[in-house]
């Protein structure tokens, strides 16, 4: 890298048009901008579903049989199973939606991963214990069901956001990277995008400006 008081052009193309890397910057601002409202939307979807969710389990838990039997009280409604059927339905399918439209995006690309096996775990557990409200002998796991979902969401609300405070620093880290880099092409220095940057090019770096590249002190000093 040539320092610009060594290079012997530098005043003449002092003043080169930055104007298409301007661009750049802007349109990546805004894809960024966008991105951010995406993610913005998804942790806000999973906060939601996950209090409604929470809200939900609560009266479950307490007209759950096992529940009364563990703590030792006894609440009892007209229509009991009906109601807990009804309660636990809704968290299935607006709590567990998430995890239910992911497994089809997993299958349709034959990738089975974690939204499948939750989706399963909750699906059987649903369809089961509302077979033994209506027409099969046995124990319901609506309480179990609700849970599962109110832990699963509560799990990827707490993901989501920690992967968008991991973005954000690192948008924040490549706004402090140039973008633009001054190459040197026999006795002219022309302004090209850092990405087209090639091994054994030779870049001036104005005194004050951020090292664009990895390389090699070639000429001159600051």
């Amino acid at each position: 890298m040539e320092d610009e008081n060594k290079h012997k052009n530098h005043e003449r193309h002092g003043d080169m048009d930055h104007s298409d890397h301007g661009d750049d910057g802007k349109e990546g601002s805004h894809e960024g901008h966008r991105d951010h409202g995406d993610h913005s939307a998804h942790i806000a979807d999973f906060r939601r579903r996950f209090l409604v969710s929470l809200i939900l389990t609560i009266p479950i838990l307490l007209l759950s049989q096992t529940i009364q039997d563990w703590f030792g009280f006894e609440i009892t409604i007209p229509y009991q199973e009906i109601v807990i059927f009804l309660l636990a339905a809704v968290v299935y399918f607006y709590g567990g939606w998430p995890f239910l439209k992911g497994t089809a995006n997993e299958l349709r690309k034959r990738l089975p991963g974690m939204m499948t096996l939750i989706a399963m775990a909750i699906s059987v557990a649903f369809f089961y214990s509302s077979a033994t409200v209506f027409f099969l002998e046995g124990k319901d796991f609506f309480w179990e069901l609700a849970t599962l979902i109110d832990v699963m969401l509560l799990g990827h609300w707490i993901e989501a956001k920690s992967v968008m405070g991991a973005s954000r620093a690192l948008e924040e880290l490549v706004k402090v990277m140039p973008t633009s880099a001054h190459l040197v092409r026999g006795d002219e220095v022309v302004d090209v995008l850092v990405s087209d940057l090639k091994v054994g090019d030779i870049v001036l770096v104005k005194p004050g400006e951020k090292i664009p590249s990895d390389g090699v002190v070639v000429k001159g000093d600051s």
